[in-house]
């Protein structure tokens, strides 16, 4: 019988963590649903700043192909700054040499423009090596080519058929650049370059 208090303040100090833990647990969920919902408002604001972001976008592209006060509103295959040669468009960055950029950051830079290096599948897309202007300083443009475990690759993973566009072999760290009037260079693909960008051409009728 004298243990019974003692049990009994012991049963109510269990009771009165338990209501405790209970009230913050009831507190924690209320917070988790206040958190819960001011979420939910950020994830529509964000919804909104993307769809705005996308219709802002598309405007944009439309008003690169489509210029409306230039060539009387005519849409154009390339975007301004861009050349229009059988269904492609290229550009050519001919930045000054403190702008130049190895093989990866030339396209890591192509690809932020939805282009990426050229593949030349065909001796008329091959021009583009005599196009690629001869600016002062400038040794060679980057192209979507290099060496893949002894061979020639394109970015896309196909191999190159014609090897007698470039006399050296491929080299594991090596990729090609381009320039008017010369033969295709096997360089290491740290070097710094120019180069040149690819992507398809708009069809316009």
């Amino acid at each position: 019988k004298p243990q019974l208090p003692l049990m009994f303040f012991f049963i109510v100090l269990v009771h009165s963590n338990l209501m405790r833990e209970l009230h913050q647990v009831k507190k924690q969920n209320h917070e988790s649903e206040g958190e819960k919902e001011t979420l939910k408002e950020q994830i529509e604001k964000l919804k909104e700043t993307q769809n705005e972001l996308n219709v802002s976008r598309a405007q944009w592209s439309i008003d690169e192909y489509c210029p409306k006060r230039t060539n009387g509103g005519k849409c154009s295959p390339c975007q301004r700054g861009w050349r229009h040669f059988q269904t492609n468009c290229y550009t050519y960055l001919d930045v000054p040499f403190f702008h130049w950029r190895d093989w990866d950051e030339a396209r890591e830079h192509c690809r932020a423009r939805v282009s990426d290096l050229p593949v030349v599948e065909n001796d008329v897309e091959k021009i583009i090596s005599i196009l690629s202007p001869a600016i002062m300083g400038i040794t060679g443009y980057w192209i979507g080519l290099r060496a893949v475990q002894g061979k020639w690759k394109w970015i896309d993973g196909t191999e190159l058929i014609n090897t007698s566009w470039i006399k050296h072999n491929a080299t594991d760290g090596q990729c090609v650049t381009v320039l008017k009037g010369q033969e295709w260079r096997s360089v290491s693909c740290d070097e710094k370059n120019a180069w040149l960008c690819e992507k398809k051409a708009l069809t316009v009728n």
